[in-house]
């Protein structure tokens, strides 16, 4: 026969609670035995508000968004209310389903409360249990009746009001009018309440016309309203939803698996957005969407909030008339269909204007996706982050590498210039190399070879650190990124570059951007208000080096020419543009002390442009905004870089000599100094540096070649330090025989001579503040060429010297 084992009694004694727990648990019981007893009681005397309350209760007083001044209203979340109440049986039966999955999937068998699911959403809530927090668990008649008929308090008698009137709601009225309340009642975005009016302004339909796909659609959109909208920056995650609506349909047997697959492939076209009265639309809804995150929707659509924003209404409204106009003609003439602005005050981190597009109402060109938040890669524009971090290693705008076609891949041999995967090897934008050449000239003409060169100096690490302390956040984990990184291989959203560049133009102290001065409630209590919040993120120097460069007009001119859109006579701006190697995007970036503007052209749908670089494209339109804003916002002249204390005891290949020391020959700056400690002497072994041998490679290759083709010139080693007086053009010597498809080094020197400016044929082609004065370039042109060098001296005074050479 079975055994039965029989607990002994001291084993039932082992498993009894402890007596504490025991006590508190009664203790717990009695107290919610006595909580039962009072509420049955205040149910009993609270009188039962009436249905309807719930078709006649006037609409929540709406948040009013103002520009900086506070006197233009720039959006009324509500503004004039489009509601139209139907009959449930002129809702859609889809739309009533849909609803009911997602919202309330016990909506007809539940009596108004549902204790599990508000037990597990207060474990989420509080931390026990993992979920959505601010996840409610109310019923539909529990939001029915938060919605109608109690107050904004969010406090336990509150909540026990809104349980107990859900449940004598139930018992009052149908299930039928519950759900019909609520579908005319709820918000659905904007100014849309009730499902009717949400029809026909998503749809163009009425709600009893809506299919199931557009039902799903509209279930979707109550618990964000602004975040899901079809209208804004968040598609991918309203299909996702919708897509979870009917997934709940087909598990909760509404629909079939048929009509699940219909509708989930199902393409709904929404229609256009049309509110009026909107104004800076991208703007608005970026800060909307900022409330929405903290106080809630709820609140943002309710309470009547006023919130001054940053937004100088006057610039932007200048600023979409600008984008608008140059996107247009950038179609025509560039394939550039669309472009997006913005500006910031570098003092305080407050966004000025915002364009999201050239037409936030266009839909052929995407015009409601806000392209300042849109993830893209910046192209050279990333450059002035690399050098700064170079800067602050030790390095110096003087400090000179050879721009030429250089293997940067340790898997691949010096002499293969390969620029297929593993190998890289970039090209310049012109695809033309200029041989030696300072950093201060490589970033100022965006030479991309130089760039990579500094990037490996700095380390990629250093500067993407570099990037986040400026206020980049996008560029997650360094591992993803190779050498590519300084050319744009990262992606980063216009708004964030724009606010580091206002970094550089606040000397270095970090401003967070923002877009609000000021949020008050409906009784004008302020729940927040702007406060300079600005720290050090960068040291000023480096920053003061970088600004120098960026506003050398000079040095860009061989580049851009002497009057292109980067410049503004009389005015204090630095500026870097930015082009993709596959011509998906185009930047410009720059600033003054006083404001810092960003622009970015390309199309939505990543189809490539012309092949232009950013100064034909999106520079222009930059350039006139910034015309506009500076006599707004006057600048002021940039803090200089201070002299280097170590002087000249730099190494001379940090100031500006290449030819170091002519009896070991010419080589890269890793033969000179040590990477990781450029001002500490050269190294035991450079060849022990995994680049060394490939950057060298070059360098001999070039002075081979300089050398045979320079037969009747002087020999490539240059003096040192020139300083023979009056002033003289050392390289080329006149009647020198040069080819057009090779760098010519032009030299100079003289007694007080602190810089010198070149010209062949009458263009500028570059300039140097180091002896001796070194600057090569590829000749322009074929045929007698004057090469023009202009020396300002240290009295001020000014003198020139002009030697004829032959291109050929």
């Amino acid at each position: 026969m079975p055994i039965r084992h029989t607990p002994t009694p001291s084993l039932i004694k082992r498993f009894r609670l402890p007596q504490w727990l025991e006590l508190s648990l009664m203790a717990l019981g009695a107290f919610l035995l006595f909580l039962g007893g009072v509420s049955i009681i205040w149910a009993m005397v609270v009188p039962m508000p009436s249905i309807n309350n719930f078709q006649s209760r006037a609409v929540a007083q709406s948040t009013k968004i103002y520009d900086r001044t506070g006197d233009i209203m720039l959006y009324d979340v509500h503004g004039s209310v489009r509601r139209t109440v139907v009959p449930l049986e002129e809702i859609s039966p889809y739309i009533r389903k849909a609803t009911v999955a997602i919202e309330d999937a016990t909506f007809y068998e539940h009596s108004g409360f549902r204790p599990l699911a508000f037990l597990r959403a207060v474990l989420v809530n509080i931390g026990l249990r993992e979920g959505y927090r601010g996840q409610g668990g109310s019923t539909i008649t529990q939001q029915v009746v938060k919605n109608a008929l109690l107050t904004k308090d969010k406090t336990i008698l509150r909540k026990l009001e809104e349980i107990i009137l859900a449940l004598r709601l139930e018992k009052t009225y149908s299930k039928e009018q519950i759900l019909s309340a609520y579908l005319n009642e709820n918000p659905y975005g904007g100014t849309v309440y009730g499902v009717e009016e949400a029809s026909q302004y998503f749809f163009g339909v009425s709600a009893k016309d809506v299919d199931l796909a557009q039902a799903a659609y509209l279930a979707a959109l109550p618990q964000a309203p602004t975040y899901y909208s079809p209208h804004g920056n968040h598609r991918d995650a309203l299909e996702q939803r919708k897509n979870l609506v009917l997934s709940r349909m087909k598990d909760q047997g509404v629909i079939t698996d048929a009509e699940y697959q219909r509708a989930k492939t199902e393409k709904v076209e929404f229609r256009k957005e049309v509110e009026s009265g909107i104004k800076a639309p991208h703007f608005v809804f970026y800060v909307r969407e900022y409330l929405e995150e903290k106080y809630g929707a709820d609140v943002v659509q309710k309470e009547g909030l006023r919130v001054i924003t940053t937004l100088d209404y006057d610039l932007q409204e200048q600023a979409e008339d600008i984008v608008r106009r140059h996107a247009l003609t950038n179609q025509q003439n560039f394939n550039a269909s669309n472009a997006g602005l913005v500006a910031i005050d570098p003092k305080t981190g407050q966004i000025l204007t915002m364009v999201g597009s050239r037409d936030y109402f266009d839909p052929t060109i995407d015009g409601m996706v806000n392209v300042t938040l849109s993830h893209r890669q910046p192209g050279s524009a990333f450059k002035p982050f690399v050098y700064a971090t170079a800067f602050m290693k030790g390095y110096t705008p003087e400090t000179v590498v050879f721009d030429l076609k250089t293997q940067f891949s340790t898997a691949c041999a010096p002499d293969n210039l390969s620029e297929e995967d593993p190998c890289y090897s970039p090209n310049n934008y012109d695809e033309s190399f200029a041989g030696p050449i300072t950093f201060r000239n490589a970033l100022a003409m965006s030479k991309n070879v130089p760039a990579v060169k500094a990037l490996y100096l700095a380390g990629i690490e250093d500067s993407i650190q570099t990037a986040r302390d400026l206020g980049i956040t996008t560029l997650l984990d360094p591992k993803r990124y190779g050498l590519t990184l300084v050319l744009g291989g990262g992606e980063v959203t216009l708004l964030e570059m724009t606010g580091a560049y206002s970094v550089l133009a606040n000397d270095g102290v970090k401003n967070p951007v923002v877009g609000i001065l000021r949020v008050e409630d409906l009784e004008g209590n302020v729940l927040e208000e702007f406060e300079d919040d600005g720290s050090r993120v960068m040291d000023a120097q480096a920053v003061r080096q970088v600004t120098d460069i960026l506003s050398d007009n000079v040095a860009r001119t061989p580049e851009f020419g002497a009057d292109s859109p980067l410049y503004f006579p009389g005015r204090n701006v630095a500026a870097k543009t930015g082009t993709t190697n596959d011509y998906r995007d185009v930047w410009i970036m720059g600033y003054a002390t006083s404001i810092a503007a960003g622009a970015w052209a390309g199309n939505n749908n990543n189809s490539p442009m012309e092949r232009k670089i950013a100064a034909f494209i999106v520079a222009p339109m930059w350039h006139e905004f910034l015309e506009i804003a500076l006599k707004k916002y006057p600048d002021e002249a940039f803090s200089p870089p201070a002299p280097d204390p170590a002087g000249d005891s730099l190494p001379v290949v940090l100031r500006g000599n290449w030819n170091t020391d002519p009896s070991r020959g010419v080589h890269e700056l890793l033969y000179w100094v040590k990477k990781d400690n450029p001002r500490g002497g050269a190294p035991d072994n450079p060849y022990s540096d995994p680049q060394f041998a490939l950057w060298d490679y070059p360098v001999r290759l070039w002075v081979s070649q300089t050398v045979a083709s320079s037969s009747q010139q002087n020999d490539v080693v240059i003096p040192d330090t020139p300083s023979m007086d009056p002033f003289r053009i050392i390289t080329p010597q006149a009647g020198t025989v040069v080819q057009s498809y090779r760098p010519l080094t032009l030299t100079s020197g003289g007694s007080g001579v602190v810089r010198v400016m070149y010209y062949i044929g009458g263009v500028a082609v570059g300039s140097s503040n180091q002896p001796p004065f070194l600057v090569s370039v590829v000749p322009p042109d074929r045929g007698p060429a004057p090469v023009r060098a202009v020396a300002q001296l240290s009295d001020g005074s000014v003198v020139e010297q002009v030697v004829g050479v032959l291109v050929q």
